[in-house]
């Protein structure tokens, strides 16, 4: 089937990026949020991010102006009903994304294709809560998503072959790769990547290297362009403690219990960038880190 239309639900970090490409690549773009400043803020920062684009002659004013006016944005979840394809991008909890598509089903045409950007949550478990399984699959991108290459492509235990196929050719129009993984906690990306911050987040707490050193010693000991700390602000530490759970109580075993420092930090609401303070604190001219 051709996709043409996209409803994305949810405008934070994740929504609004999913929203700029798939506008770009020439999709008509409905963005949901329960949050009027929600979307207007995505919007305006939609705008900006495209604006660099443009400066940076990656595409042209044209593009950037076609691509704007292909995305519109309401408050009501149920006018994204006529969407060929829907993404939920909500915050990374089951309760909220069930209760999402729950909503959604009512008002869906009968070929329209749900997907979950969910980092970790069982997609099979999710699509029970609709009346279409088979039609059903996790569409994973990476932050931010205009610069990261990769889209995992996840299939519930019903999903078939056709909506994997048609997703398929979804991320190759998006100009991006795709890579299969099977529905278990945390799929591929996270299922490495976050253990990993956890195990930083260890070496923190247990007085192995301050903030600073765990940092710059992946960063020039494992050529890696970001430290697992930094990365975990970027990311947001909630986000990564909720991965953590999910990779704990799925696969039960110890060595994914997440680091009581991590579960402190989020317990102080320092998530990190988009609070101001997690590992370091963003508050000044430069970060400074907080341990």
């Amino acid at each position: 089937m051709e996709i043409t239309s996209v409803g994305i639900v949810g405008a934070g970090q994740m929504g609004n990026g999913i929203a700029h490409v798939f506008a770009q690549a020439g999709f008509e773009v409905l963005m949901t949020d329960i949050s009027g400043d929600a979307l207007s803020r995505a919007m305006k920062l939609i705008e900006r991010n495209m604006a660099r684009q443009v400066s940076r002659e990656k595409i042209t004013q044209d593009a950037m102006d076609a691509a704007m006016a292909r995305i519109a944005t309401t408050t009501t979840l149920t006018d994204l009903g006529a969407c060929d394809l829907i993404i939920e991008a909500a915050t990374e909890r089951e309760t909220v994304k069930q209760a999402i598509f729950e909503d959604l089903v009512p008002h869906l045409q009968p070929h329209t294709i749900l997907t979950s950007n969910t980092s970790s949550i069982s997609i099979t478990r999710l699509a029970t809560r609709t009346d279409r399984p088979e039609r059903f699959m996790g569409f994973h991108f990476m932050n931010p998503v205009p610069v990261m290459q990769l889209v995992e492509l996840i299939r519930g235990i019903a999903t078939d072959e056709a909506t994997y196929k048609t997703l398929l050719g979804v991320v190759e129009k998006l100009g991006k790769t795709a890579a299969s993984a099977e529905d278990f906690p945390a799929f591929i990306v996270n299922r490495i990547l976050v253990p990993m911050i956890n195990e930083a987040v260890y070496t923190l707490y247990e007085g192995v290297g301050s903030v600073e050193s765990i940092d710059r010693s992946l960063k020039l000991g494992a050529n890696h362009p970001m430290g697992p700390l930094e990365l975990a602000d970027f990311i947001g530490l909630d986000t990564c403690l909720a991965i953590m759970n999910v990779l704990h109580d799925g696969l039960a075993d110890t060595k994914y219990r997440p680091c009581p420092l991590l579960v402190k930090y989020v317990e102080a609401g320092w998530l990190g960038r988009k609070t101001q303070r997690g590992f370091y604190d963003y508050r000044g001219d430069t970060p400074v880190p907080t341990r």
